[in-house]
Order: structure tokens, then C-alpha cells, then sequence
């Protein structure tokens, strides 16, 4: 059955275990610095307390377990799949049973690509089978495919130098791995700088660290005005295998196949929980409710109108009163390879962990905590533009947004963007977690779905850990539960966890520039 419920939401609020003490007047703060170390030092005994239970105590392994049931059962978790749909359900389940307050679905539109079958042939010099993974928002070939000839080059600027070679061609990347993120560039971009000089496709080298035969998948962009043409990753090693053959002058002839096609945008959710605030719940909300639940399967839903038309509304709404935020995120979608596990399982899970934990000690901090569960990371922070459109309005109650993005294997630190003092706060906050030798405030704490809150002026938050081996299973068939730790998971959890709560429970938001 599909269903619209308003629901209201009461709670007993649990007393603060390390609060501050108010030294404002008028909302203006008269705290100096020295008073905030103090606050925030005065939360060693519940950081201690976070920590013993996620990485010693009832809670260890615990994310580990819940995010194995989840991609093991569900699996990859394409947008506008279906499989993406079911670990929605099962979260929004999952969430209540966990006894978080305000578990609800928030509607958005999201994209629906299919890769369909796919294949490519070395026929010259040799017949030769190439792996390959379409990218995401490819267009397909023709039924019988494209047989051409292959140019390949190793950057842009040696494409525009031969671009007289290029029409009628595939065009192979064989570009170097710097970094992923000067390395990227070539799958988001490389089918458009190709159809500019007249390829009829391109082929990317997977955009990893380190390969043993598999092909990386991704999203990327085509161009107004530039045609369109198919466009795949290649194994790191047919890449080198091809311009060693090209170097010798060797002629290379490929038959692409891709059965690629783009749907109309679908129906879907972003998952959200929270701990409601004790000090700055919220108190007043769009039409009288406390929360918007939409319970409605993908599809046919007879109250599609109805969630367009509330959305919409809800968009150009007063600011909420009295409601202040510390924001815990994740992506709960994937690509249609491998489980999904590293990119973003389990950054999703140890954001739930985190008010897990919290919950399970008994804390209940002055400001919400609010669980995200994003959709659509993948197509470009889709779910999570949608809901900054939606909740833009109360920005100025948002103390602190954070994403878990890349991986959670051993934490090294946190990722900070913000003012110099609240920077300075991150620091005394990291402190608390010396007794894990994790205490490294970095820059850049950006993240897609957070972007549009750190470019607003909201303080961002990102998890940063070892990332030796993510990009050797990035967007490809190797990202599976045989990637994650236990042990690791449990300490980013518990990083995640003080983090957020502690910003949470400060007397004050974090100062903004």
C-alpha cells in the first residue's frame, strides 16, 4: 500500500554529561577561548566512554555486521535501481528498530542509467577480449557496435596535437595516475574532448592506483553542443598494452559494443534519523508536523502530485524555530559493481554507528544530531542538493556538516573547513581522542554532499584515513565486504561519534567567518 503519514514525535531529554556553562548575553557570546578548552576538555570522560564501548565494549564489530547483512542480501546500489530502492526500505526499518527519533524518508528525483550489456574485441593485431565498464550517463553504440581503428594518447594537450588523426577512431587514454583527483579529469571529461576532434568513442584507463585486471566505473559528463558518443573504462594494463603497440607503429582495431541507455528521472529518498536536541530541539515545523514520511514503493504512485506539490512548498517556508543541527552523513547508493561496501557502506553505517553509540550511553546532546543517508552521490550529490534546496532555509542553524566519504579504514584524522577559530575548537575536540592517537586536524573538508553547505559558510567535515589501498578497488568489482575491517570500522565509528556529539552538545555553534 502506498501511503503518505504525518507523524508527531515527543521524547524525554537526557541531561548533557559534559556541559558548559552559559556565558552569553543577548545571544552575544562573552566566552573566551580559554572557557570553551575548558567546556570541551570537561567531555574527556564521555569520549573515553564512546571509545571503550565502539572499539572495546558490546558495540565492537557492530557496524562491520550491519553494513555485511545490508550489501551481502541487497548488493550494488546503482541510482534508480531497484536494489537502491530495497536498502532504502531496509534502512528506513533498520533505523526505527534501532530507536532513533524522527525516522523518516525525504522524497527526491533521481537519475536512471543502465549499462546494459557491454563488450569490446581487439580483431587487429590479435583477437584479444578487453574488460570494460561503461560510465555512468553513456550513451549506447549501435546494435552492431563500432569497429574502428584505435589512436591512443596520453593526455589531452597530445589529443589536441593529433586531433587530424583522430576522426573515424576510437580514442584509448592512456594517461598516468597522479592523484584521483588530477586524474579524474580523463573519465569525466575525456568522451567530450574526443567527440571534439571526431571520435567515434573513447576508452579510458580505469582511474586507480593499482590494477590487476579490472576496470574502474564512474560517472561523467557530456557537453551542450559537443555530440555524444560511447564511452568505457579500460584495465590499466590494455592501456599500457596498447600504447606499447602504438609506439611501434603496430595498427590497433577495436569492436565496441554497449547496450548503455538513460531512463527518465525516478522517484527516491534520502533516509533520515536524528537525536533529538535537548537545549535546541525543534520546535516548530512546516504545517504543524514534525516529520514528512513517505512510505510509497517506486513506481506508480497514486501520491506522486502530492509529494511534488508538499516539496515545493516546504522549499519557500520560514525558518524553523529554535532548531539547531549537527549534520551525519554517508551515501547508502553505489555503482552496479562489486557491494558497494568501501564507496560508501561504510562511511553510511559508522554515520548510524555514530548515533548509535551516542543513544546507547545515554547522551543526549543541546543541538540535534541528524543522520543523513544520501542518494544519488554518485550521479553528483544529487539527493543531497535536493535537500539543501529543501532545508537552506534554517542554514544558519547548521553548526557543523560531515560526510564519510573515502573509506573507512584506519583514521588518520579529520578533514576541516571553516574559520580560523572554529578550527581552532576542531583542534581542542580532536584532543579527545588521543586515547586512539588520532588528533590531526587537516584541511579540505569538503565532500560532494556536503559542497553545498561549506560553500554556503556551514563549517565541513570529512573522515580522513589511510587511503593506500581505496583506489585500488574504487567503482570496480573489488569493492566488497572482503575490503572493510572490523577493527578499523570500529574506530572510525568512534572518531565519527565524539566528533559529532561533542559539537553538538557545546554550549555554543561553531563560529563562522
Amino acid at each position: 500500500m502506498k501511503f503518505l503519514i504525518f507523524a508527531f514525535f515527543g521524547g524525554v531529554h537526557l541531561l548533557s554529561l559534559c556541559s558548559g556553562k552559559a556565558i552569553c548575553k543577548n545571544g552575544i557570546s562573552k566566552r573566551t577561548f580559554e572557557e570553551i578548552k575548558e567546556e570541551i576538555a570537561s567531555c574527556g570522560d564521555v569520549a573515553k566512554a564512546i571509545i571503550n564501548l565502539a572499539v572495546y565494549g558490546k558495540a565492537q564489530n557492530r557496524s562491520y555486521e550491519r553494513l555485511a547483512l545490508l550489501v551481502d542480501t541487497v548488493g550494488p546500489r546503482l541510482s534508480g535501481s531497484k536494489n537502491l530502492e530495497k536498502a532504502i526500505q531496509i534502512m528506513y526499518q533498520n533505523l526505527q528498530q534501532d530507536g532513533l527519533e524522527k525516522v523518516h524518508l525525504e522524497p527526491v528525483r533521481i537519475p536512471h542509467w543502465e549499462r546494459g550489456e557491454e563488450s569490446a574485441v581487439m580483431l587487429e593485431p590479435r583477437i584479444h577480449k578487453i574488460a570494460i565498464l561503461g560510465l555512468g550517463s553513456s550513451i549506447g553504440t549501435p546494435p552492431e557496435g563500432i569497429t574502428a581503428e584505435v589512436l591512443v594518447v596520453t593526455s589531452f594537450d597530445e589529443l589536441q596535437r593529433r586531433a587530424s588523426e583522430a576522426r573515424g577512431k576510437i580514442v584509448v587514454y592512456n594517461q598516468p595516475y597522479i592523484n584521483y583527483s588530477r586524474t579524474v579529469q580523463y573519465r569525466t571529461q575525456g568522451a567530450v574532448e574526443a567527440a571534439k576532434v571526431g571520435a567515434l568513442a573513447s576508452l579510458i584507463r580505469s582511474v586507480a592506483s593499482f590494477s590487476i585486471y579490472s576496470p574502474h566505473t564512474g560517472i561523467q559528463e557530456y557537453q551542450d553542443g559537443v555530440p555524444k558518443i560511447p564511452t568505457a573504462c579500460i584495465t590499466v594494463e590494455d592501456a599500457e598494452m596498447m600504447s606499447r603497440m602504438a609506439s611501434h607503429g603496430i595498427k590497433i582495431v577495436i569492436q565496441l559494443k554497449m547496450g548503455a541507455k538513460t531512463y527518465p528521472d525516478t522517484d527516491s529518498f534520502n533516509t533520515v534519523a536524528e537525536i533529538t536536541g535537548s537545549k535546541y530541539p525543534e520546535q516548530v515545523d512546516p504545517f504543524g508536523l514534525s516529520v514528512f514520511i513517505c512510505t510509497s514503493n517506486r513506481g506508480a504512485c497514486p501520491q506522486a502530485a502530492v509529494c511534488t506539490s508538499l516539496i515545493s512548498s516546504i522549499s519557500t517556508l520560514r525558518p524553523t524555530a529554535g532548531l539547531q543541527v549537527v549534520l551525519v552523513s554517508g551515501h547508502l547508493d553505489s555503482w552496479d559493481v562489486g557491494q558497494g561496501a568501501m564507496d560508501d557502506g561504510g562511511g553510511a553505517f559508522i554515520s548510524w554507528e555514530a548515533l548509535s553509540l551516542i543513544k546507547d550511553l545515554g547522551l543526549r546532546p543541546k543541538r540535534t544530531l541528524r543522520l543523513v543517508l544520501w542518494t544519488a552521490e554518485e550521479q553528483g550529490g544529487v539527493g543531497a542538493f535536493q535537500y539543501y534546496q529543501l532545508h537552506k532555509v534554517n542554514i544558519s542553524n547548521y553548526s557543523l556538516v560531515m560526510e564519510s566519504d573515502a573509506g573507512t579504514f584506519l583514521p588518520t584524522g579529520l578533514q576541516f573547513t571553516g574559520s580560523e577559530k572554529a578550527r581552532a575548537i576542531m583542534e581542542e575536540v580532536m584532543s579527545l581522542l588521543q586515547p586512539l592517537n588520532i588528533t590531526q586536524v587537516l584541511s579540505h573538508g569538503e565532500g560532494t554532499d556536503i559542497n553545498f553547505w561549506i560553500q554556503a559558510g556551514v563549517p565541513g567535515a570529512s573522515l580522513l584515513d589511510d587511503l593506500y589501498k581505496y583506489f585500488f578497488f574504487h567503482h570496480s568489482h573489488g569493492d566488497t565486504m572482503t575490503v572493510m575491517d572490523p577493527k578499523q570500522m570500529n574506530v572510525a565509528a568512534a572518531v565519527w561519534a565524539v566528533v559529532s556529539y561533542v559539537v553538538a552538545d557545546m554550549e555554543e555553534m561553531l563560529p563562522r567567518s
